[in-house]
């Protein structure tokens, strides 16, 4: 039995917010007792991405995308002006980081089962040594975005 990935992305939908376009999607992870999805709200011209920091829970990936595609275009607009107004200014960093911090999770869980003897010796430390180069990956790539602010509101 392998643990699952260290999470997934769903596009939902697109919806507009005051005359901007932004394209909606759900990163569910696996956090050792439920699935949690995070609404990403891209906003389309700039392709800058703003995380809501509610959540959105269930008993599988399946179960937090469909319970996501079931919101109203008006609870989603909610949630965009929510994640809208807890903007970070170096978005790019931040989503690294995110990513390593679900990578590392990723590894706890593969080495967990692997020591449990839920698989086997063999795939789990391919398993293991996968993620640790997807790690390493992520973790060249945080002086690319260090200091890096994501580009300011426009005003016309």
């Amino acid at each position: 039995m392998s643990p699952p990935a260290a999470s997934t992305d769903h596009q939902i939908r697109t919806i507009d917010v005051d005359g901007q376009k932004y394209f909606v999607s759900l990163r569910v992870g696996y956090d050792g007792v439920e699935y949690i999805g995070r609404l990403m709200f891209t906003e389309a011209s700039t392709e800058i991405s703003y995380q809501d920091h509610g959540s959105v829970p269930g008993t599988s990936v399946q179960d937090a995308v469909r319970k996501t595609q079931e919101f109203s275009e008006g609870d989603l607009v909610q949630r965009c002006y929510r994640a809208l107004s807890e903007k970070r200014r170096f978005g790019k960093l931040r989503r690294a980081t995110d990513q390593m911090i679900e990578k590392i999770r990723y590894i706890n869980r593969v080495a967990i089962t692997l020591e449990k003897g839920l698989v086997d010796q063999e795939s789990g430390k391919a398993e293991l040594n996968q993620a640790q180069s997807e790690l390493l990956v992520i973790v060249r790539s945080l002086r690319l975005h260090a200091g890096v602010e994501d580009e300011p509101d426009q005003v016309p």
